[in-house]
This record gives C-alpha cells, structure tokens and sequence, in this order.
C-alpha cells in the first residue's frame, strides 16, 4: 500500500469544535460556534489535526476523538448518531455522487462542516482508495458501574490483543449478539484507531468499550470469569456448559501468547471449543463470535449456584 503520510503541521492548533448539547454518552469537547450547514476550505489547523488523530493514539487520547471514513461508515454516523458528529469533511469527488437524501441530511447537521481538494483529501486519509468523505467524532464515554451493576452481564475480556482486525471484528460480534461490553487490556490495540474502527462497520458507538488494567474489577461487581483456552486437561467442552451465572465475561487471550496466567488463575472454568483433527486453534474473533452466541443461549442459573456441566471432557 503506497504510503500517503506527511509531517504534522500546525500541531499547536489542534481543538476542534462542536455545535449544540451532546447527550451521553458523548462529552461535549470544544467550543460551541456557528457552524453553518455549508463546507467551508478546510484550514491547515484542521487538516493537521485529522492526520494526527488518524496516526497518533495519543492525540485520539487527548481530543477525545477519532476518525470515521467512507460514505457507508460516515451516512451511519450522520443518520444514526449526528450528535457525536465534531466536524466533517467532504471532496468535490464526493460531492457530485452523493445522495440527495444524503445531501438533505447533511447539511442539517450542526457540526462543523469543511471541503478540500481531491488531491488533498488523498493526501489525509487513511484507506487506499477514498470516498471522498470522512467525520471526526467524539469519543463515546460510557459508565462501567452503570454496566457492570446490571442484574445480568454477558461480555468479553481481550487480554493484550494486538491485531486491529481482531479487535474491531470483536466488537462487531458483541454488538451483533447484544452483549453488554467489552473490555480490553491497557496493551491492547487501540479501538479508536482507523483500521479497528473500519473493522467495527459502525457499531463502535452503540456498544460499551472500555479499557481496563485490573480485571479483578470483574469479580469486585460478581462477575465470574470463563477463560477461552486451547485443548488441555483443565478444560471442559463449552458444549458441556448447560448454565451459566447470570453475570460472566469471557476472556479470550492475545493471538500467539493466549490468556495470563493471572486470568487464568482467578478464571472459575477454562472452557475450549471441539475442533477438527489436526486444526490446533481457532482465530480469537472466531471464538469469541462461537462463544458468546453459545453462551448467549444458554439458561442462567438462578441462585448463585454452581454452573451445571456435563460429562467434562465429551465433546
């Protein structure tokens, strides 16, 4: 992929700013102006800022916000969540394809809406080959108490997962199957940059994520743990699972190292998934989507008793 990187300019000017009142879960970051419904030219301010949000997690860390790219992606955000919207930029490529209802509904928007050359728009973004479109978007904050504190919890634990695909796809499975959240370790890759938020196709904003470096807080909330593991004799068949707590979060491991042995210790079963002869492993996305529909099914054992399980070691 050819590289479209160049040095950061105009790094002092880096605040962006938003229009109007933004309910949770989203923070209002910025000043409050008169956006006005039609793109301005881009400022170098701006443009600057974008490329440093799109390439540098603390920057994303201190605005508070991350990039979205695409017209599918973008026409999410604006019809789905328009008030976690900071500012959008559009192409004269995009403007002469886009969608009259598209075209409607964008410039009812109150945020901050600029134009740049084709070329220039190249010069910003992230993927191969442009739309032609892209929103800067608040960071959704989430209250974890509030989640955790629910009579019934279902999510998942990343622990020092590296591939962004991996962890957007996770995401993305969570959100399809209605899971209360996820959470990933501090080393974990960044679920706000451009290639896991591609690999979240949208749900980024509509499910809780959270970065955690204790993950005793599980247990501070009674949430049980069950660790994801490879075939071993400390394990039993996740089909041999026929109840669970009503709180529980899985905790799939990084993809060549697996789970700590922390987890591992404080995890009160170690479950894995029957596989084919001579497959060793599943892909970590693979097995949290097979775990948390298996789980999702599953009835809850009320009365703080034991999980019930079959015979430990039939698959």
């Amino acid at each position: 992929m050819q590289q479209k990187r160049r040095r950061n300019e105009g790094a002092g000017e880096r605040r962006l700013h938003l229009v109007g009142p933004v309910p949770s879960p989203f923070a209002l970051g910025g000043s409050i102006v008169d956006a006005g419904s039609y793109p301005r030219v881009l400022s170098r301010a701006q443009g600057s800022l974008i490329r440093q949000l799109l390439r540098e997690k603390k920057v994303r860390s201190s605005e508070g916000a991350f990039v979205v790219e695409g017209v599918k992606p973008c026409r999410d955000v604006i019809f789905r969540h328009p008030e976690a919207i900071r500012s959008l930029l559009v192409s004269p490529r995009y403007i002469r394809t886009e969608a009259n209802a598209d075209r409607v509904r964008r410039l009812t928007l109150g945020a901050r809406q600029s134009v740049c050359s084709d070329p220039a728009f190249e010069q910003l973004t992230d993927v191969e080959v442009s739309q032609g479109i892209l929103a800067v978007v608040q960071q959704p904050l989430w209250d974890e108490a509030q989640v955790l504190g629910q009579s019934r919890v279902l999510g998942v634990y990343g622990d020092r997962l590296q591939d962004p695909a991996n962890v957007g796809a996770i995401i993305r499975t969570a959100a399809a199957l209605n899971l209360s959240a996820v959470w990933l370790s501090t080393d974990s890759a960044d679920h706000f940059s451009p290639k896991v938020v591609r690999a979240t196709a949208g749900t980024l904003l509509s499910l809780p994520v959270f970065r955690t470096s204790d993950f005793r807080t599980f247990s501070t909330y009674g949430c049980e743990i069950y660790a994801a593991v490879p075939s071993s004799v400390e394990r039993v068949f996740i089909r041999n699972i026929v109840t669970i707590p009503g709180r529980l979060v899985m905790a799939v491991g990084n993809e060549g190292a697996g789970l700590s042995q922390e987890i591992l210790n404080v995890s009160a079963i170690r479950f894995s998934i029957p596989l084919a002869q001579g497959v060793e492993s599943l892909n970590v996305a693979a097995t949290v989507a097979i775990s948390a529909f298996y789980f999702s099914g599953v009835p809850i054992n009320e009365g703080g008793l034991a999980p019930v399980m079959t015979s430990r070691h039939s698959a």
